[in-house]
């Protein structure tokens, strides 16, 4: 699950998830793993105003079916327009969360997302992006 390479060129916008990442990391070597999702997220909105990333925060959103408005779910943060984040504290990532990224980019209209576990000993990041339809 862990991605040795922060920037890769065959990533769009891997310049700025490369520095979302490094700020993850940041946070993660600080504060270890062990905390309630909350604490993370306070942390690395903290770490990503020192980095000059424009974010914002607990970012509300409706959800749409067939046209018909079911409800709303906050992401953890978009940043600068282009990503959406998402932050977990779990021992390992599953699937499921993996899914519920994809499902993310697909309602908000994103195309490039950030699932990123602070929970485990070393922190876990996985890039994620809107699946090409298949004709």
């Amino acid at each position: 699950m862990i991605e040795g390479n922060m920037i890769n060129d065959k990533y769009p916008e891997s310049e700025l998830t490369g520095k979302i990442i490094g700020c993850a990391m940041e946070v993660h070597k600080i504060l270890g793993n062990g905390f309630q999702e909350v604490i993370y997220q306070r942390a690395l909105a903290i770490e990503m105003h020192k980095q000059q990333l424009a974010f914002s925060r607990e970012h509300e959103m409706e959800i749409f079916y067939k046209g018909e408005n079911i409800g709303k779910r906050r992401v953890d943060f978009f940043v600068e327009g282009k990503i959406m984040v998402e932050l977990k504290a779990v021992i390992q990532l599953e699937d499921v969360h993996l899914a519920q990224a994809i499902n993310y980019l697909e309602a908000y209209g994103m195309k490039i997302g950030l699932l990123i576990n602070f929970g485990s000993q070393s922190l876990q990041f996985k890039r994620v992006m809107k699946p090409t339809k298949k004709s």
